[in-house]
């Protein structure tokens, strides 16, 4: 069903999406940046264009992931966008504190690689949230699928 160069297995998440603007499916929503914030990748964003194929506006996407962000306690000003929700799968690239903020609210006595795996598997639940919420079910199923099977 992937294209396995577009895939990644990540501790939390096995056959994670890599983000959408380097080609990963409608998975990969749960990397994407807030709408409203200025895009690192912006000549090669494909947040919109997915959005528009699953059936959910901007704002709907917004909504989901602020409420996912309150009920995770996912909210923090270190991050770019304010929030982990809305933070992506590179390791060492960010350009914020992802992984600072990963360890403050993550670590009690774990390494880095079991917290990783707790922001990879709670960022798994978040494209299982995103794709339930979408119009385009008959697109979105084999996806949602996938991710339940491999909870």
């Amino acid at each position: 069903m992937f294209d396995t160069r577009l895939i990644r297995k990540l501790n939390g998440w096995e056959n994670a999406p890599v983000p959408i603007c380097f080609g990963g499916d409608i998975r990969a929503l749960t990397w994407c940046c807030h709408p409203a914030y200025a895009l690192t990748f912006s000549s090669h964003c494909q947040r919109k264009k997915a959005l528009d194929k699953i059936g959910m506006s901007e704002e709907e996407y917004v909504k989901i992931k602020d409420a996912f962000s309150k009920e995770f306690d996912l909210d923090d000003d270190r991050v770019c966008f304010k929030s982990l929700s809305y933070c992506c799968m590179r390791r060492g690239g960010c350009p914020g504190e992802r992984d600072k903020v990963l360890k403050d609210k993550f670590s009690k006595d774990k390494s880095f690689e079991e917290v990783l795996g707790i922001y990879f598997r709670i960022k798994k639940l978040l494209a299982i949230r995103i794709l339930e919420k979408a119009k385009n079910q008959e697109l979105v199923k084999p996806y949602l699928e996938e991710l339940k099977k491999s909870k």
